[in-house]
This record gives structure tokens, C-alpha cells and sequence, in this order.
């Protein structure tokens, strides 16, 4: 069986340049809230407090149907595949 590495493959590739270019410091930083375009206009605390409220349903009726779509599936590998098998022993 032959080695796992050889002398003859080519040597690795470099995944960076050997030069490294540091982000100029002079030039001005602008992130995308600079603008007042883009922020969102401030809400009330009960306007808040109203979606935090209403906000997770959606996320447990999603993780609801996964949960019980892997049970359904583990009821069909158990019952169609292992059960018809029969006892071991």
C-alpha cells in the first residue's frame, strides 16, 4: 500500500498573500444607520411590548410540524421497518 503523503504531490497552496494590506486608516468609516434613511423610525414601549408578545407564535408553529414530522417519521421506520423484523433472539 503506498503512503498516505509523497515526496512527489505538490507542496500546499497558500490560502493568503504573503503581503497583507491594512485597511487605511485615513479614509472615514460610514456604516449603513449613517443615514437617517436608513433607521427605522423609533416605536413606543407598548408598541414594543405588543410584538414581542405576538412575535414567537410563528416560530413554534414552525418547530411544532418538525417535531412532529421526525415523530412521524420515527412511527414509520419503527412500525414499517423494525416491528415486521421481529423480535431479536
Amino acid at each position: 500500500m503506498p503512503p498516505i503523503t509523497s515526496r512527489l504531490a505538490p507542496p500546499p497552496q497558500r490560502r493568503c498573500s504573503p503581503i497583507v494590506n491594512p485597511m487605511p486608516s485615513d479614509e472615514p468609516h460610514h456604516s449603513a444607520a449613517h443615514s437617517p434613511d436608513h433607521v427605522a423610525a423609533p416605536i413606543g414601549a407598548d408598541d414594543a411590548a405588543q410584538a414581542l408578545r405576538d412575535g414567537p407564535i410563528g416560530a413554534f408553529v414552525v418547530a411544532s410540524i418538525a417535531v412532529g414530522l421526525l415523530f412521524i417519521g420515527w412511527l414509520a421506520f419503527y412500525f414499517l421497518l423494525f416491528m415486521p423484523r421481529g423480535a431479536i433472539g
